[in-house]
């Protein structure tokens, strides 16, 4: 049998294994073992233990549960529950204010937490209700919670960027420092694409009444200082880094201990907060970790079979793609994986094979990364099976269909893909502040 169809036995066994509903890292867990078996017999069963000792070696990874531990402590705290008001009282008199706030809210939650499910969990749960209340049209709402959430894996610390360091042997930090302006640019066009929607469509977002929007300046001005605390608690985490302070790993140490005093100056840490904190975190590490050693073992089974190289073939020697082509289609093959996967499990098959042969075509596999967690993000919107599609339907409140979630991301899809486009055609957009940082 030739390693090619090796390596295609391999790839169908897993995704036939991933539909029956078996946990992630499982499958390409046992897939990868039982392959090293049959393929190289005694002795083979070391490469699962070698992934792990090179995962426990890897020192950047303490950075996952610390600023895992940041963003529930936060949340968990109620700090989020104050930035939203800030923005309501600041943002309610402008058409479509609520909304556009809702979008700074996720952008803020996202550089505190890393993930896309804390930033779902915020929206449906405290910035959805209010705008079904304020009579906001629940079909757009629905789609500004989607594509809000989905700027928690691009935004540092992007989670999604450290798992991808991993996998590609990448640098996190200039990762990190590549997301910001693309997931600044994508908010800046949710936000644009709401304030005109809502400009000509008035009643799709309508703005508070005068007799709501009536608090005084000193109110506003506390409310405003609820929106400070968390932006001090970034400035502490990625300022001292970025200015060279602090290392990586010690920045996300700082930003979990001011998450914890944070609280604790609002009195509001208390054991449940902690405990809950706690379990949160440790789940979701251990879950991260679990996948990243399969990954390890995977991505070695396979680079042994040598399908990087039976990729390279298909694509520029049998189809005759050029470089920028190939890029395409990759970007398409994530979309098309995102409708039936969610975003470890895509970057565990393809990673290992896509990520040599972009640098072999010459391309920044820094800047590769970041388009790979936007058609993530995009993916993550996309019916049937899209990941963020099932937890909308889990969160929201039963007025809101799943054909009224399906219709809510269309809109914002297309402007999401806009983005992915920018950032393919200008890469400095995301290449300019890494280097700029690192040549300083």
């Amino acid at each position: 049998m030739s390693q090619q169809l090796i390596a295609l036995l391999m790839f169908a066994s897993m995704m036939a294994l991933l539909l029956t509903g078996q946990r992630v890292f499982g499958v390409i867990g046992f897939v990868a073992t039982a392959f090293a078996l049959l393929l190289w017999g005694t002795g083979a069963e070391e490469m699962p233990f070698a992934a792990s000792i090179a995962l426990l070696n890897w020192y950047p990874l303490l950075t996952l549960p610390l600023f895992i531990y940041m963003g529930y402590m936060l949340s968990e705290s109620g700090i989020a529950d104050d930035l939203y008001r800030m923005f309501h009282v600041w943002a309610g008199p402008v058409r479509g204010g609520l909304a556009i706030g809702t979008i700074g809210l996720m952008v803020v939650i996202s550089a505190m937490n890393g993930l896309s499910v804390a930033g779902m969990a915020i929206g449906a749960t405290i910035a959805l209700p209010e705008l079904l209340r304020r009579g906001y049209d629940k079909v757009m709402v629905t789609g500004v919670i989607q594509a809000g959430s989905s700027l928690g894996i691009l935004i540092p610390p992007s989670v999604v960027l450290v798992l991808y360091g991993m996998i590609a042997r990448q640098p996190i930090g200039q990762l990190w420092l590549a997301g910001v302006f693309p997931g600044l640019l994508l908010a800046s066009l949710f936000v644009a694409y709401i304030a005109l929607r809502c400009y000509f469509q008035p009643e799709l977002g309508p703005a508070l009444p005068a007799n709501e929007r009536q608090a005084s300046w000193g109110e506003k001005i506390r409310l405003l200082g609820a929106g400070v605390l968390p932006l001090v608690i970034f400035f502490c985490m990625t300022g001292l880094f970025l200015m060279g302070v602090t290392s990586l790993v010690e920045s996300s140490a700082v930003g979990a201990a001011a998450a914890t005093i944070a609280a604790l100056l609002k009195r509001r840490l208390s054991w449940q907060v902690l405990e809950n904190t706690v379990r949160q975190t440790l789940s979701i590490s251990c879950m991260f970790m679990w996948i990243i050693l399969a990954a390890l073992c995977f991505g070695a089974v396979f680079d042994g079979l040598g399908a990087v190289e039976a990729i390279r073939f298909l694509f520029l020697d049998k189809w005759g793609l050029g470089p920028w082509e190939v890029i395409i289609m990759m970007q398409l093959t994530y979309i098309l994986m995102g409708m039936f996967l969610d975003d470890t499990a895509m970057l565990v098959i393809v990673a290992p094979l896509y990520v040599p042969l972009v640098i072999s075509l010459g391309f920044n596999p820094v800047w590769y990364g970041v388009l790979y967690t936007i058609t993530c993000q995009i993916a993550y919107m996309t019916p049937p099976f899209g990941y963020n599609l099932f937890l909308m339907r889990a969160m929201a409140p039963k007025e809101i269909t799943l054909q009224d979630i399906y219709r809510s991301i269309v809109p914002f899809v297309l402007v999401m893909i806009g983005g992915l486009a920018l950032v393919i055609a200008f890469p400095q957009i995301a290449l300019w502040l890494p280097s700029l940082y690192y040549e300083r």
